[in-house]
């Protein structure tokens, strides 16, 4: 029983860290570029709503209660990196992440959503007809969680040093970060199977 339990724990950890499927880093790398050690509160607050949403897409999808194109998720995750990559390039230096729960909770939340139903297919996969598909997505989800801690304590870190000890501005961390998030997922998005 423990063996499945690390198992599932290690399943959801290697999905966030996989070299392959870099979108998740991105997104994780655009959600927490804008802050500091100190707002690490607000910071895990918005990587548990991704999580949520991540994992209520994969409840969704597991007892077959919705399924989706593949192909309009796929072009929708990218998208849904860049929207919070230009809106940190667009906000960089104006406070807009100190607002109360807002459009980036709603946001995060709906891109958790989107994000999950990317890799249901391939979840639902794993689950096939076990009887503790709902045990298996909570320790999935565990999984999720630990690596999103570790890649946002590393961009806070990597922030802290870079601000600190390199004397970036904050505003130029958040653009510069923001915007090589941009380079890369405009090429994801336009090389969608959607678009052809």
């Amino acid at each position: 029983m423990l063996e499945n339990f690390w198992f599932n724990v290690e399943y959801g950890i290697n999905h966030v860290l996989d070299i392959n499927a870099y979108d998740h880093v991105l997104f994780l790398i655009a959600l927490t570029v804008p802050y500091l050690f100190k707002d690490w509160k607000r910071v895990l607050l918005l990587v548990s709503l991704f999580t949520l949403g991540h994992t209520l897409s994969l409840v969704l999808a597991g007892y077959n209660v919705v399924s989706v194109n593949g192909q309009l998720v796929e072009f929708l995750i990218p998208v849904s990196i860049l929207v919070v990559a230009l809106f940190n390039v667009f906000t960089a230096g104006k406070g807009a992440q100190k607002e109360k729960i807002g459009i980036l909770f709603f946001s995060t939340l709906f891109f958790g959503l989107i994000h999950g139903l990317g890799f249901a297919r391939e979840f639902h996969m794993l689950l096939g007809d076990s009887d503790h598909k709902l045990m298996l997505l909570l320790e999935f989800a565990l999984g999720i969680e630990l690596a999103q801690v570790i890649i946002v304590f590393m961009v806070l870190f990597l922030g802290y040093i870079v601000q600190t000890i390199f004397r970036f501005t904050r505003r130029d961390w958040i653009m510069v970060i923001s915007s090589i998030v941009v380079g890369l997922v405009i090429p994801m998005i336009l090389n969608s199977d959607f678009l052809s």
